[in-house]
């Protein structure tokens, strides 16, 4: 690649994910894109998953007191120093052109804030059980998304009260702030099925889901009581 290529930060958490992240990691220092700034986020991890991320010499590690995965990632959002930003949960996998691909996107179009693609599930070779859905679909998650740095931060930081749906919420909010997406017909991910999958370990956690609608519909009702009374004539009060 290009020298003259900006920096893409990847920020990566992580909470006991030995078992998968090398294979993360080598998929984002494998990519056909470069410079690249891989931040890991290790959220009180007690497996080797330490020991596993520093043994990369190009990778930033840093460790942070149990505090869940929206404050590990507005953590290496903080650290960040690239143009871009992107997102990689630790037991997935990028395709290798993946960035390359999304950085071309972007330059062509430079109305466009972030851009996302397809993925396909795998299941992960320690889990003994069959999906049946194997189509490649739309991938509308951070994994999936290269995204402008101040288009991001348009949006604002990961909500740190969630357990679950960071991402979403994060979706919700971009989408009320009009950012411009392009989602690309290439696989740019795939997706680890597995028994620890942070849906499966957080089930407690699901009413996080009622309060990003329930957050999302209060601010579309402030809104609209807002331009309600900002077409309110103030002399006729009509």
């Amino acid at each position: 690649m290009e020298e003259n290529n900006p920096l893409i930060s990847v920020i990566i958490p992580v909470y006991n994910a030995e078992r998968f992240l090398s294979e993360a990691l080598d998929s984002v220092r494998q990519q056909s894109y470069s410079p690249v700034e891989i931040i890991v986020i290790d959220d009180d991890s007690v497996d080797n998953s330490a020991t596993i991320a520093k043994s990369y010499q190009t990778v930033k590690y840093f460790f942070q007191s149990k505090s869940g995965v929206s404050v590990a990632l507005n953590k290496g959002l903080g650290i960040a120093s690239g143009d871009f930003f992107a997102f990689l949960d630790a037991d997935d996998i990028w395709e290798e052109r993946k960035l390359s691909l999304q950085m071309e996107a972007l330059r062509k179009d430079p109305s466009l804030d972030a851009v996302f693609g397809h993925h396909r599930q795998f299941i992960s070779r320690d889990v003994s059980r069959t999906i049946e859905d194997w189509r490649i679909l739309p991938a509308p998650f951070k994994g999936a998304m290269l995204i402008r740095r101040e288009s991001f931060f348009r949006v604002g930081l990961f909500d740190i009260s969630l357990t679950l749906g960071d991402f979403i919420d994060w979706y919700k909010r971009a989408m009320e702030a009009d950012l411009k997406f392009l989602m690309l017909p290439d696989i740019v991910m795939r997706r680890r099925i597995h028994d620890d999958n942070s849906s499966v370990r957080n089930r407690h956690a699901k009413k996080d889901y009622v309060k990003i609608m329930k957050a999302a519909l209060d601010r579309k009702r402030k809104k609209e009581a807002e331009q309600q009374q900002n077409s309110t004539n103030p002399e006729t009060g009509k």
